[in-house]
């Protein structure tokens, strides 16, 4: 069982007292409960001591020991003799809507349903899955096709890349995890971009990394002083890098920049992983840029999460033939390969991959003017960046409020991550991500109820009962 700090959790915690009047209490249960709903405290973590946390926020002991006693009541702490206080989600019941109750909009993940080539590709896959049947099933690797298609799709992008040069996957998620627990031993430094992809710092946090935070931002992008400078001076074993359409800033990395840090990297001994999850996603019509991995030695994370469907959880690893071969004797420790039934589907949608694109970025070109004009009209104070490509706009609310506000957008019906999801130690309270690849209705909602949430915070201070709150993680 994992232990968390009273300081840790302090950190975390952020400006917990921005609730203002609130009872002390209900805004230390208050923060604590969204850390649990956000995945920042995993389940099964065992809390601080009441007295260690009383000390460490410079508050009474009956102050916490009330706080906790509000998340006992509503399912997201067991306590028992000997084990203290431990981080829990309600009971699974709890979680099921009620039939009677609006639902629930989710604007945590930034998705779009699946592109109406999926059908057609699926129905192909079926009738070609036959073919496979003789043989085991198993497959570490990926299909010949599949891994042929994609090295395809980089040579078009302008990278040679052989088909054994590449890895099928679960997604660009188990990607991510697979890299980190190969390439890694426990207590390895790890640079990352903060703010950056909120399941990336996980799968990061699981392998062990000691992690080495580099700026990025809306308006200046990569602080390229700050990258060199952390590369030379902390030599990590591992770089997880978003250098294309970054989430969640939308900001894509200079050329010279890339060149340079995958210099320092070559000297210093650090592996390079390039998230390209959304390097196809170009808004402004300026361009693809070159994958990553041709301006030096990079492994390159790709996957059709985003660009087709997340329902199709498969994705790929393009890297040097050792790396690839490190890889596939690594995996089975995880699991024993890719649906092939997936990968055919996949195979298939490549084929119409062009226009499949063409009409995702049209999307969400439009999604994203119809964002901005409604956080415009409805929340006029809040900075709303331009974003050159990707899926989400990073606002800036003028605040650090970002959790209190994502609490009450729960009671507005809509479920939204709190800026600190996307950084390290607390950080972000005064930004909040939201995607704009949803259909113009549901925007209309989720800004609807974003202003309705605000107007809450702004008024008075935000402090929902344990109860309303079960409902809705």
């Amino acid at each position: 069982m994992n232990s968390l700090s009273a300081r840790a959790l302090v950190v975390m915690m952020g400006e917990w007292r921005a609730s203002g009047s609130n009872a002390a209490y209900s805004a230390v249960a208050d923060r604590i409960r969204l850390l649990i709903m956000d995945g920042r405290i995993l389940t099964s973590t065992r809390l601080p001591a009441e007295r260690e946390l009383a000390l460490a926020l410079g508050v009474s002991r009956t102050t916490v020991t009330a706080a906790y006693s509000a998340l006992r009541e509503g399912g997201y702490v067991e306590s028992t003799r000997g084990s203290g206080s431990v981080a829990q989600l309600p009971h699974r019941a709890s979680l099921i809507p009620d039939s009677a109750a609006p639902q629930m909009l989710d604007f945590s993940k930034s998705t779009m349903s699946a592109a109406p080539e999926v059908i057609e590709a699926s129905r192909r896959a079926a009738e070609q899955l036959p073919a496979y049947l003789g043989e085991s099933g198993f497959d570490p690797v990926g299909l010949p096709v599949l891994r042929e298609a994609i090295a395809r799709r980089y040579e078009e992008r302008g990278l040679p890349t052989s088909p054994d040069q590449i890895m099928v996957t679960l997604g660009a998620q188990h990607a991510i995890a697979l890299i980190s627990r190969t390439l890694m031993s426990r207590g390895d430094r790890a640079l990352m971009e903060n703010p950056s992809y909120p399941h990336a710092l996980d799968a990061l946090r699981a392998a062990g990394a000691r992690l080495v935070p580099v700026g990025v931002s809306t308006e200046t992008g990569w602080d390229a002083i700050a990258v060199e400078q952390a590369i030379q001076r902390t030599s990590p074993s591992l770089a997880y890098l978003m250098p294309d359409f970054h989430n969640p800033t939308g900001q894509s990395m200079p050329d010279e920049l890339r060149e340079k840090v995958l210099s320092l990297a070559a000297r210093q001994g650090t592996a390079v992983i390039a998230d390209e999850t959304m390097a196809e996603l170009d808004l402004d019509g300026s361009g693809t840029r070159l994958p990553f991995a041709a301006h030096g030695n990079a492994i390159s994370v790709g996957s059709v999460g985003k660009t087709v469907w997340g329902g199709l959880r498969t994705g790929w690893i393009r890297a040097d033939h050792a790396t690839i071969r490190q890889l596939v004797r690594a995996r089975s420790a995880g699991d024993l390969g890719t649906p092939l039934l997936e990968q055919l589907v996949v195979t298939n949608v490549l084929e119409d991959f062009p226009s499949i694109l063409d009409a995702r970025r049209t999307s969400l070109r439009a999604g994203r003017e119809h964002l901005s004009a409604l956080l415009a009209e409805q929340l006029p104070s809040w900075q709303v960046p331009h974003t050159p490509g990707g899926m989400t706009a990073w606002v800036g609310l003028g605040q650090p409020v970002s959790s209190q506000l994502v609490l009450a957008a729960r009671n507005e019906g809509l479920m939204i991550a709190a800026g600190p999801r996307f950084g390290m130690d607390g950080a972000f309270e005064r930004f909040l991500r939201i995607p704009f690849s949803g259909s113009a209705a549901d925007l209309e909602r989720g800004v609807s109820a974003l202003a309705a949430a605000w107007s809450t915070i702004i008024r008075h201070p935000f402090s929902p009962a344990s109860s309303e709150l079960a409902n809705v993680v």
